[in-house]
């Protein structure tokens, strides 16, 4: 990879670069705080500022934005709202004009874990016999684990509402392994999680006795055509799982434009991942930048692509 230019210019890009990064990811920060960032290409050689590029993370309904221009490119997680909001279900009540430019590979999945203790066997059973659960979710109501429980919850006839009104309590949380989970788990304080991030919570969940819960076949059926994927855990991915899982997909972070975007700007960015790939961190190593455009365990593409960004791909030897 070639160094970038020396340049005094973009030797400030980096500077605010660096200052924008270092405050957005103060993890004091609650979710719902100013922890995001807008990256913007453009020119301020004028009275004003001319934006060319617009790329940001955030909430799943950021598509909006980019489909109105107000962004030109979004990243979200997990692909399961891109999917909603080209279909125009869940979230969205229309279906809106989204693409893919590239998909950052993240494999993670959403579970439903119950103590035994409960004698709950289901989530169906939540409402069945009106249990009083001590329910352990995030504390942000946008955060997306908290639409997918409302999705959930919603298609099995009640709400987080409905647990409160029986008795039931959520501890709240900011990550998924945030340490007032995982005290409330070893002190007993908590008789299910419903969340993704496995990697930072579930094998504590297993040794402290809780038990993945598989969705009904026809909760299966309803949340997949809203644009969730049923998906496996395989057994021992993780050390306490001795069985293979069947559960809720939570994987892939697509970085998303709206079909218009010019297809040279699309293609721009292919090129700029390529360029820079050894500088991103990633989650899970990709195979090859061709997989950023490819539908795998670790990057679900129920998307079409955009026609710059798949030209790309085909140019660079993926199979598209």
């Amino acid at each position: 990879m070639e160094s970038l230019p020396k340049g005094a210019n973009f030797q400030r890009a980096k500077f605010l670069w660096e200052i924008g990064l270092h405050i957005a990811s103060n993890p004091q920060t609650p979710y719902y705080g100013n922890r995001d960032m807008c990256i913007t290409v453009g020119s301020g050689s004028g009275e004003h500022f001319r934006p060319w590029l617009r790329m940001s993370t955030g909430s799943p309904i950021l598509a909006h934005a980019v489909v109105k221009g107000e962004l030109e490119a979004a990243m979200v997680n997990p692909s399961a709202f891109l999917t909603q909001a080209y279909r125009g279900t869940g979230l969205f009540s229309e279906p809106l004009p989204v693409r893919v430019i590239a998909n950052y590979p993240s494999w993670d999945r959403f579970v439903c874990m119950i103590h035994p203790r409960t004698g709950l066997r289901s989530v169906g059973e939540i409402k069945e016999k009106r249990y009083p659960l001590r329910l352990s979710i995030r504390e942000d109501t946008t955060h997306s684990t908290r639409v997918l429980t409302d999705q959930l919850l919603q298609v099995y006839g009640f709400s987080l509402a409905d647990i409160e009104s029986w008795g039931g309590s959520f501890q709240l949380n900011g990550g998924p392994g945030d340490k007032r989970r995982l005290n409330a788990l070893h002190a007993g304080e908590i008789d299910a999680i419903f969340d993704e991030g496995l990697v930072l919570w579930f094998d504590e969940a297993l040794a402290a006795g809780m038990v993945p819960v598989t969705l009904d076949e026809f909760a299966f059926e309803k949340l997949q055509a809203i644009g969730w994927r049923r998906v496996l855990i395989p057994a021992n991915r993780y050390p306490r799982l001795k069985t293979e899982h069947v559960c809720i997909d939570y994987s892939g972070w697509p970085l998303y434009t709206r079909a218009s975007l010019p297809d040279e700007d699309a293609y721009k960015v292919c090129d700029a991942i390529q360029a820079r790939q050894s500088e991103i961190e990633w989650e899970t190593a990709p195979t090859g930048i061709g997989q950023l455009g490819q539908d795998t365990d670790a990057t679900p593409l129920d998307v079409p692509l955009h026609p710059g960004a798949a030209q790309w791909y085909r140019e660079h030897g993926a199979k598209v």
